[in-house]
């Protein structure tokens, strides 16, 4: 499975997709990239005439990027990964926030697996802004199943 079938795969959309791009994806982790459109409706309060990214959506970024399409592409192989059968969610998360990220600014995202077992995935994620400065980095885990629900 391709970034590009891994991406048409993920259980969001926009405004609530924050994957542009994956780079990378192995056995072992993720790389991707995403921008955020200065035209996203948090930035309007989000401190009010100096708009930052929440670091809860930055969360949610890496989250997607290095756990949920890293998940998806360890799932593909012999069980069903059809857009809409991905059941997601997280279970648990830590981040250390070191810098800003404003509108329209460009970030990429890479994980590192710790495990994935019985449904459940944990990754070691970081986030860089456009110059290569690490803006956060943590440890996010989930869980991940393909198929039935329930």
């Amino acid at each position: 499975m391709n970034g590009h079938q891994i991406i048409s795969h993920l259980p969001y959309n926009k405004p609530f997709l924050f994957v542009d791009e994956l780079l990378e994806i192995s056995e072992a982790g993720a790389k991707g990239t995403f921008t955020f459109p200065e035209n996203l409706d948090f930035y309007r309060g989000h401190f009010k005439d100096n708009p930052v990214t929440p670091g809860v959506i930055l969360t949610e970024c890496c989250a997607q990027i290095g756990v949920v399409c890293l998940g998806i592409y360890l799932l593909a192989n012999g069980t069903d990964t059809t857009p809409g059968s991905i059941q997601i969610g997280m279970s648990s998360f830590k981040m250390e926030f070191l810098l800003p990220v404003y509108p329209n600014e460009k970030v990429s995202v890479a994980s590192e697996k710790i495990y994935f077992r019985f449904h459940k995935l944990k990754c070691a994620v970081k986030m860089y802004n456009f110059e290569g400065k690490l803006v956060c980095k943590g440890e996010i885990a989930g869980m991940i199943k393909s198929g039935e629900h329930g």
